[in-house]
């Protein structure tokens, strides 16, 4: 018997529609900022992300930009999100850039045997 995934809430659908939006306008620095987070979501322990130690810094001195503040947003509803969610989040993210995704999973599969 083959058991339907859950479906997706409307407010996750909303979350992740709105980071795809960003991503879209992102640059490729900052592309390749949230690539190192997503890979640190998906690899936690193995990677150490740009932005953990950049939050270790706690340069405070000026307010945060546009983009910290969405990834700031990302990463609390990344949180959220259950395992189909997010499942879900990279398939619409592949659609859009399947060359990121692509560069996603080749580095996750790059983690393989690291403490």
């Amino acid at each position: 018997m083959l058991v339907k995934p859950e479906p997706i809430s409307y407010v996750t659908l909303q979350e992740q529609r709105c980071v795809l939006s960003w991503f879209q306008g992102w640059t490729a620095t900052q592309r390749e900022r949230f690539l190192q987070d997503l890979l640190g979501k998906a690899v936690p322990g193995k990677v150490c992300t740009l932005l953990d130690a950049l939050s270790t810094l706690q340069v405070k001195d000026r307010l945060p930009n546009i983009f910290e503040c969405q990834l700031r947003l990302w990463t609390q509803w990344f949180e959220s999100w259950g395992e189909e969610e997010r499942n879900h989040f990279l398939h619409m993210l592949e659609e859009r850039d399947p060359v990121f995704v692509s560069h996603f999973y080749s580095s996750v599969a790059g983690t393989a045997g690291r403490d």
